[in-house]
């Protein structure tokens, strides 16, 4: 791997420089909460964890995450111990921001040691293209934008998901690739959407035999179960003993949330959003039922029921039915060609459903898709061709996360350098596939670049020059809808694309 250039260290070293002069940069409520996990953790007994609420963000990641604020706690006590008051809401002394960047950065050790096995594990023939994507997701703005701006632990949990994925490469690391990510949902229960990839790879690779499917490897499959029960039962064991199972689980699940959040994620419902917007004025020319009440609603999905003024309602049981039905239909070909590539496409695709579809879906969740998807992207140009609107529309949908005017040349400028420099290397790395590509979608995947520019402008620069402060809801539906557009032509691409493959 000495002939591979830039390093991945050296690229590591390199973007935590940047990110060390990122640390007075805008932070979120994220920042807040997180502050507010390590003074519970600090503070209190485990048992009082979850019932913990002076502060509105309380605790609602699962215990694993818990466990790792207590034990970044047990060094922010030495910085300062303020920080450790579940009192002091709102609380961001210097010494405080700086320790928090510190650990987001510290914990991306793990996306680094990740992406450096994708390389070394990836056959000869390939391991310059390996290397190229690694480098994508090591330097990818969406990570710069929620981690280290914005702040979150992303790169931490991604390069767990990474790890878990490269050590499902070889029969013989099967098994720790499913408890690696067992313990992942032990860390945030997001990564449930990906678990059905996981669990049909599993069951057909390593608990059934490769000559028959019907008949069951004993031994593995109860090295599997017990494995996944200590994971499991380490995190979630002492709060089933203490009977708080069901409090523990309402904080991990509050359903009592809209369908769409304030920004609508840029997926299916952000269109049909957005469809509903733009039928207020055209239901009463068609003679159309309005609801009068849904005008007036401007969020519409913080929290609460989401109501449409011209279209029907969603009800949580039709995003999960069509979640469920999208992933099924791609994890069907996988149990039938359980290899490698087919799992992550397949992990990218149970990704893309529960975006597309799921309820209440945050923008960042847009990292689901993209980062399976970047370890396939250069598989060759078919590949390549669904990704790139992919890559555009996940990283500008996350613009709106950081409204402040200092942020705008970081956020506006690094995104499109990234865009021009990875898209244009892919384009040059990505071998011809042996299959047809598709017209329309390559020339949709043009198009749809070309878009982005002229939008970023917009919604960034010109909208506030032309109107001010009115209208402020335009822009985010622009770049919502626009991204939404780009999400989902580039999934129907990549269902072409896994379906013939």
């Amino acid at each position: 791997m000495a002939d591979l250039y830039p390093s991945i260290a050296q690229c590591a070293i390199i973007t935590t420089a940047l990110k060390i002069l990122l640390f007075p940069a805008y932070k979120s409520t994220d920042f807040e909460v997180h502050r507010n996990w390590l003074a519970i953790t600090h503070s209190l007994p485990v048992r009082d964890w979850y019932y913990e609420k002076t502060s509105e963000w309380t605790l609602d990641y699962p215990p694993f995450f818990a466990y790792l604020e207590w034990l970044l706690s047990q060094a922010a006590q030495y910085v300062d111990a303020s920080m450790l008051e579940v009192d002091n809401l709102g609380y961001a002394s210097w010494q405080t921001v700086y320790f928090q960047r510190a650990t987001v950065i510290a914990t991306d050790l793990v996306l680094v040691y990740a992406l450096h096995k994708f390389v070394q594990t990836s056959a000869a023939y390939s391991k310059h293209l390996s290397h190229a994507a690694a480098l994508s997701i090591l330097l990818s703005p969406g990570l710069l934008i929620i981690d280290h701006i914005h702040f979150q632990y992303n790169g931490f949990l991604y390069g767990i998901l990474i790890l878990s994925l490269v050590l499902a490469r070889q029969r013989s690391t099967v098994l720790m690739s499913g408890l690696l990510f067992a313990g992942l949902l032990c860390l945030k229960h997001i990564y449930l959407y990906l678990a059905p990839a996981y669990f049909v790879y599993l069951l057909r690779v390593y608990c059934l035999s490769q000559h028959s499917i019907f008949r069951i490897r004993f031994c593995n499959t109860i090295k599997l179960a017990v494995g996944i029960f200590l994971i499991f039962g380490a995190a979630f064991g002492p709060f089933a003993y203490w009977g708080q199972t069901q409090q523990l689980l309402g904080r991990l699940f509050p359903f009592s949330r809209g369908l769409c959040h304030a920004y609508w994620a840029p997926n299916v419902w952000a269109m049909y959003s957005f469809t509903d917007r733009v039928l207020i004025y055209v239901a009463p020319k068609l003679g159309l039922k309005v609801n009068e009440a849904a005008i007036s609603s401007v969020t519409r999905g913080l929290v609460g029921d989401t109501s449409f003024a011209a279209l029907p309602d969603i009800p949580p049981t039709a995003t999960f039915a069509l979640t469920v039905i999208f992933q099924t239909v791609c994890l069907v070909k996988l149990f039938l060609q359980p290899n490698w590539e087919m799992f992550v496409g397949a992990t990218t695709l149970c990704g893309y459903a529960s975006f597309l579809f799921g309820w209440h879906v945050h923008e960042k969740a847009i990292l689901l898709v993209i980062t399976p998807f970047s370890l396939l992207a250069l598989k060759d140009r078919r590949y390549l061709g669904a990704f790139r609107p992919l890559a555009v529309a996940g990283h500008v949908s996350l613009f709106p996360l950081l409204f402040t005017a200092a942020e705008f040349p970081v956020k506006t400028a690094y995104t499109v350098l990234w865009l021009i420099l990875f898209l244009l290397v892919f384009d040059r790395l990505a071998p011809v596939s042996s299959r047809s590509r598709v017209f329309l979608l390559d020339r949709f995947s043009l198009l749809y670049i070309a878009v982005s520019i002229p939008l970023i402008l917009y919604c960034s620069l010109i909208h506030r020059l032309a109107f001010g402060e009115r209208y402020e809801f335009l822009p985010l539906m622009f770049t919502s809808s626009y991204s939404a557009v780009g999400v989902v032509g580039s999934w129907i691409g990549f269902l072409v694309v896994y379906f013939t493959s």
